[in-house]
């Protein structure tokens, strides 16, 4: 079996001080392998977004380990976690976080212009045209649908080749039809590219897309299927 491109190892996680601390993670293990697509759900409080923060290295753990294409992060400063942000690792959000006075191109070249890499314009046009948007290179993202926002998002967090995707509810500002084309979108780039893809989600309409679906409850991880098995269950 492959190398996980990320991969948590009994990690525990407490937020706030005094009174109002509470442990969002205890004990978690969870590892994405380039090639899936793996669905990370759970009620609202559970801890998914936090599990995706310390993934993507955005939050360190209180105690466990992290590990990103087989290296441990605990040791990293900043700068080192920046890094490894810029290179191993793509987020796309459900408010697409797009600047709104540059066009689809140039906020996808933002993502190169941090990793200092040259001919930006043709390879964000290239994986504009990846996403379906080929022909929208200049609107600007007031000018585009929130599906096409979100394929503009996409293609900011894949060009730059990151081996793990981590997406937050990437379909909750969508309706059905965007949301299923979003995920077929993201399936495919799982499949096709060998990266590894983590997306939370409460949405039961897209177990469909999914390698593998993770279930978490109060902070710890509750159960485990395929995404065969989801789809035999959602189908009887």
């Amino acid at each position: 079996m492959s190398q996980p491109v990320v991969d948590a190892v009994d990690v525990v996680k407490f937020l706030g001080r005094g009174a109002g601390r509470v442990q969002a993670l205890k004990g978690v293990s969870l590892s994405l392998r380039g090639g899936e697509l793996v669905l990370l759900m759970g009620p609202s409080g559970s801890g998914k977004t936090t599990l995706l923060s310390i993934l993507g290295c955005l939050m360190t753990p209180t105690s466990g380990m992290v590990r990103v294409r087989g290296r441990p992060v605990a040791d990293l400063d900043p700068e080192g976690l920046a890094r490894i942000r810029r290179d191993h690792i793509g987020f796309i959000f459900q408010s697409y976080h797009l600047f709104p006075t540059l066009t689809a191109e140039d906020n996808v070249r933002l993502a190169l212009d941090v990793r200092g890499e040259r001919a930006q314009r043709k390879a964000a046009r290239d994986v504009l045209g990846m996403v379906g948007l080929a022909h929208k290179t200049r609107a600007f993202p007031g000018e585009l649908s929130g599906g096409e926002q979100q394929r503009v998002a996409i293609a900011r967090a894949i060009v730059g080749k990151a081996p793990a995707i981590l997406a937050d509810e990437p379909t909750g500002a969508l309706d059905a039809q965007n949301g299923q084309a979003i995920m077929s979108l993201l399936a495919g780039i799982a499949r096709d590219q060998s990266r590894g893809v983590l997306v939370v989600t409460h949405d039961p309409r897209i177990l469909p897309f999914a390698s593998r679906i993770v279930h978490i409850d109060d902070g710890r991880i509750v159960g485990e299927e395929t995404g065969s098995e989801a789809k035999k269950v959602s189908m009887s």
